[in-house]
């Protein structure tokens, strides 16, 4: 059974007193569902799941009065010997977005505080849905993901105690040894490979099949452009397919910044750009924005169209190239050098980046920046506020000495550090601090 850190979110919603009902979406197939039956559920003495998908006649149950007494009788009859209990029943609507009925009686569900009531959807079916009325002011709200790395870590049976060391050296800015420092970047090369599919994980786990892992990583994909095509609205299905697809190679070209003209001769934003936006909307993929300056806040200096895309799994983005990638990745061991071989060529750097672009996201930071000096190449692949500090980070395949960094904190005395993220020791120079990659787990 796969550890998820949703779980203590998810207890931390139980415990609190006069919560309202929840609405958990994400991904399709990231384990929405998995995590309240195996977990959750045990913390009721009556838990009442219903799937819109396997079982649509109950669609017809909130057809009518979407009061609470007419609810437990529909779903009595239909479910004889269910128990409502006041205080310790938990509801489960699966695939919610199938039945809009069903989010709208959340609001009813939330002013009764009898019962607790969680739906579960795709974040593709749920902002689909114009139809939907979502019980404004009477709902919860929690995205879910794939794996992170320490998800990932705790899948292959890496002990807290080894993490809460690995967390200790990033706190303190202590060196850590170079035993432990190569091992840890072994499991990060496995994990740009494997991602965090929950499916993908497992299979990996239970039978370390990399061969086997290609191929249900590119069956998600197929099933990802599917689903592009049943929610995206018409007019813009092809076009957000199109964007989607395309995004391996806008990552490796020279310049990452993403450009509509390599999906379509002479193609623009006010074609595309729509399409753009309900990517990053269905959880799909991560938008990075240039800023003009690094001042605060960031949003006011962000320019929204010169920017990079990312998938939110670095496991969907590896399984979008050829197999013969993630040999390459397994056995290139530097984030810093050339690769020895072509098959990595120019996608290495991009590789890198879509990861930390991930494991940011994950860690909270939903809006991400880049910033390039306009004068100079000057330039850092992240900028993230946290706190009140505005933090630059540096993640460059090519070259150890952090030049734009040091550039870039030295021609703004609002920056009181920057980081960079390599495959090097950690340590601090001034206002830089050397970090390994697998540190972003912890920023």
């Amino acid at each position: 059974m796969l550890k998820r850190k949703i779980f203590h979110s998810l207890k931390e919603w139980k415990n609190r007193s006069n919560h309202k009902s929840l609405i958990v979406t994400g991904q399709r197939q990231i384990g929405k569902t998995y995590v309240v039956d195996k977990m959750f559920s045990k913390e009721y003495k009556s838990y009442i799941p219903i799937n819109f998908i396997e079982e649509p006649s109950m669609i017809g149950e909130f057809e009518g009065d979407l009061d609470v007494e007419t609810l437990k009788l529909n779903i009595q009859a239909r479910r004889p010997g269910v128990k409502f209990i006041e205080g310790d029943t938990l509801i489960l609507f699966d695939e919610i977005q199938e039945c809009p009925n069903a989010i709208a009686s959340l609001k009813f569900w939330t002013e009764d505080g009898r019962f607790d009531v969680i739906g579960m959807g795709s974040s593709l079916g749920m902002n689909y849905m114009s139809k939907i009325s979502y019980p404004v002011g009477k709902v919860e709200y929690l995205n879910m993901y794939s794996l992170d790395f320490e998800e990932y870590l705790w899948a292959e049976g890496l002990g807290e105690d080894v993490i809460k060391q690995l967390q200790s050296f990033f706190n303190k800015i202590e060196k850590m040894p170079k035993s432990l420092m190569d091992t840890m970047f072994g499991y990060l090369r496995k994990y740009m490979v494997i991602g965090g599919m929950p499916e993908v994980v497992n299979t990996y786990i239970e039978t370390k099949d990399l061969h086997l892992v290609d191929e249900i990583q590119r069956r998600l994909i197929r099933d990802y452009r599917t689903d592009i095509a049943r929610f995206a609205d018409a007019n813009i299905r092809v076009k957000a397919q199109q964007c989607y697809d395309s995004i391996p190679y806008q990552l490796t070209k020279d310049n990452h910044k993403f450009q509509y003209s390599k999906i379509e001769s002479k193609a623009t934003a006010a074609k595309f750009g729509t399409s753009i936006g309900w990517l990053n909307n269905q959880l799909l993929t991560i938008q990075v924005n240039s800023l003009k300056r690094i001042d605060y806040p960031l949003e006011s200096f962000s320019d929204e169209t010169n920017f990079r895309i990312y998938p939110t799994d670095i496991g969907i983005l590896v399984g979008m190239y050829d197999e013969s990638l993630k040999k390459a990745l397994l056995e290139d061991a530097s984030i810093e050098e050339k690769p020895a071989g072509l098959v990595l060529g120019t996608a290495k750097g991009a590789l890198y980046e879509a990861l930390a672009a991930e494991m940011l996201y994950k860690r909270g930071y939903d809006k991400l920046f880049f910033y390039k000096h306009e004068k100079s190449t000057s330039e850092v692949e992240f900028v993230i506020t946290k706190g009140d500090e505005l933090l630059p980070i540096e993640i460059k395949a090519g070259r150890k000495q952090a030049n734009s960094l040091r550039n870039i904190l030295e021609s703004n005395a609002k920056l009181n550090r920057g980081y960079k993220m390599a495959s090097l020791n950690i340590g601090q120079s001034d206002k830089i601090v050397s970090m390994p990659m697998f540190m972003l787990m912890f920023m």
